[in-house]
């Protein structure tokens, strides 16, 4: 008896729609199994076995395409963003971070869902996408003497807002979203520490 073959785009396109539901699934609210998944595919679960031997090859399938978009939304942030003074750069370029991280629930995924080994490839490509970003962008402005408090120490303290925004129940109890704070915290934090045209340096400020 002759075994069917299935075309190399048609396979192609399988993995496709398996990994776009298995993105819409596992990332919004609740725990999702591969059970839940086959149902809203409509597959067995042999067929996405197929292509994902796991939940765990899977699932890191899912954070790798959603940090994907999160890096070509951050670029696009600091390209429009370009030609801005250097505190609306940082303004964007977080603001533009917390939203993405905020709609993934990447802090969640981070500290409490999945495995330790999903947990530390999250805080990974967090550090990688985000963080890095964030202190090479610090650092550029420390280069060009805009900034009166040592790079590290802002990435630090930024670094912190963000991890404790997203897992806060603050937003929700003022009715907005962590995005929204962190542009406030982002401004508040940002204010004293990024010197403005004819601002007098002061030898007492603490520099790195």
């Amino acid at each position: 008896m002759e075994t069917e073959t299935v075309s190399p785009v048609s396979e192609e396109r399988r993995a496709e729609l398996i990994l776009g539901a298995a993105c819409r699934l596992f990332l919004g609210p609740g725990r999702v199994n591969m059970d839940d998944l086959a149902r809203d595919l409509g597959m067995a679960k042999k067929t996405i076995y197929r292509h994902f031997p796991d939940r765990h090859s899977l699932l890191t399938a899912v954070l790798d395409r959603q940090f994907g978009a999160i890096e070509r939304t951050l670029a696009a942030a600091a390209d429009e963003a370009r030609d801005q003074p250097f505190g609306e750069q940082v303004r964007r370029f977080l603001v533009a971070a917390g939203a993405e991280l905020e709609r993934i629930g990447a802090a969640q995924l981070a500290t409490g869902r999945g495995d330790a080994v999903l947990r530390r490839h999250v805080e990974q490509r967090i550090d990688t996408v985000v963080y890095q970003r964030l202190d090479a962008l610090f650092e550029d402005g420390h280069r060009r003497g805009l900034l009166s408090a040592p790079p590290a120490l802002l990435g630090a303290i930024t670094r912190g807002a963000v991890e404790r925004l997203l897992n806060s129940p603050l937003p929700r109890e003022l009715g907005c979203t962590a995005a929204e704070l962190l542009r406030t915290t982002v401004d508040t934090v940002l204010h004293g520490a990024i010197r403005r045209p004819g601002d007098e340096s002061d030898e007492s400020e603490v520099t790195s």
